[in-house]
């Protein structure tokens, strides 16, 4: 038991029972202090996550306005260039290019989709019957 003076006394002269409390709460202490570690790691990820992120917002919506200016140039140049001052077809044309690489992109997605559905763990499922297979296997061989 310790003494007045808070100080547990030595290991010799504690009991097994006193012993195991003490590893109990020094563990209990431990993990908590791990878990809290790993809160404060998570939270720091997050926000460099969140600032990365929005950083990558903003470039893109000026990386889009940026398209929007470029298009209307090229716009102008094919109607001064290719259609003899009429620029209604140049807007057209570049309308048609957007189309195809939208449809393009369309396509690919559905197909990535269509690969990916439905979302079943297949190696998980497959290890499981292994493993399965494998208890089962040990049972038979234990119990004949």
């Amino acid at each position: 038991m310790p003494d007045g003076t808070g100080t547990p006394p030595p290991s010799e002269d504690r009991s097994v029972s006193e012993l195991v409390f003490d590893v109990a709460e020094k563990s209990s202490t431990l993990v908590r202090e791990e878990i809290e570690l790993a809160k404060a790691e998570v939270a720091d990820k997050v926000g460099k996550i969140l600032r990365g992120s929005v950083v990558g917002v903003a470039a893109g919506t000026f990386a889009f306005l940026a398209l929007i200016l470029i298009m209307e140039g090229v716009a102008w140049l094919l109607a001064e260039e290719v259609f003899d001052g009429n620029a209604w077809p140049g807007f057209f044309v570049e309308a048609a290019v957007f189309l195809l690489i939208a449809a393009a992109a369309g396509f690919f997605a559905y197909r990535s989709v269509q690969a990916g559905a439905p979302p079943v763990p297949e190696q998980a499922i497959e290890e499981a019957k292994l493993t399965k297979e494998t208890l089962e296997s040990g049972v038979k061989a234990g119990g004949e």
